[in-house]
């Protein structure tokens, strides 16, 4: 999300397009504002789980930051320096008002999640143990960000993302590991015994 934050304006306007800045900003605040708000109808649900959505959250968000590369080599690109938005840039504006989408699902969701996993009295010292890599990785992209083409920058985000819904599966099935223990040794002492539901 941070390094999106910064590569959202070259990546609508290549070519110095007249892109109106404050219009797309607020359509992505909206998208988040939305996301958010479906995610707090999925969480007052007892299912779907928050890690069974979130994995699908991710790997729309990495195919979201995916649309720079595919219109790339697909939509030729626009000659002419300045003018309007262009059609590729249309298309990407679509996926990163999805990828903003499912940055608003995302907060709420990963607060559930900390709650659940992470002990409150240690919370904010293993929290802030991984902001040190994370804004050291953000400072040398930053840093580093005319260095690689713009859709490098996108392949490496959308990749981590990927990454981030497989691990996201794995928590889930991690989680459910002592749900179906428990529910083993009940059905040891009563056959007729239901399974677990969260």
């Amino acid at each position: 999300m941070y390094t999106f934050v910064f590569l959202w304006t070259p990546a609508l306007s290549p070519n110095d397009e007249e892109i109106p800045h404050g219009f797309i900003f607020a359509t992505f605040m909206l998208a988040s504002m939305l996301g958010s708000s479906l995610a707090s109808r999925l969480m007052a649900r007892s299912s779907p789980r928050v890690e069974s959505y979130m994995q699908i959250v991710f790997v729309i968000s990495s195919a979201s930051l995916l649309l720079p590369i595919i219109t790339n080599f697909l939509v030729p690109p626009s000659k002419e320096k300045g003018g309007s938005i262009s059609f590729a840039g249309c298309l990407q504006l679509l996926g990163f008002c999805t990828f903003e989408a499912c940055v608003g699902i995302f907060w709420p969701s990963i607060m559930k999640m900390r709650s659940q996993y992470i002990p409150e009295e240690a919370r904010s010292t293993i929290m802030n143990f991984f902001r040190i890599p994370l804004n050291i990785f953000v400072c040398i992209v930053l840093y580093n960000v005319n260095a690689f083409p713009i859709t490098v920058m996108f392949g490496m985000c959308s990749i981590f993302l990927f990454v981030a819904s497989i691990l996201q599966r794995r928590l889930m099935a991690i989680s459910d590991k002592p749900k179906m223990e428990n529910w083993t040794a009940m059905k040891e002492r009563d056959p007729e015994a239901e399974p677990l539901n969260d």
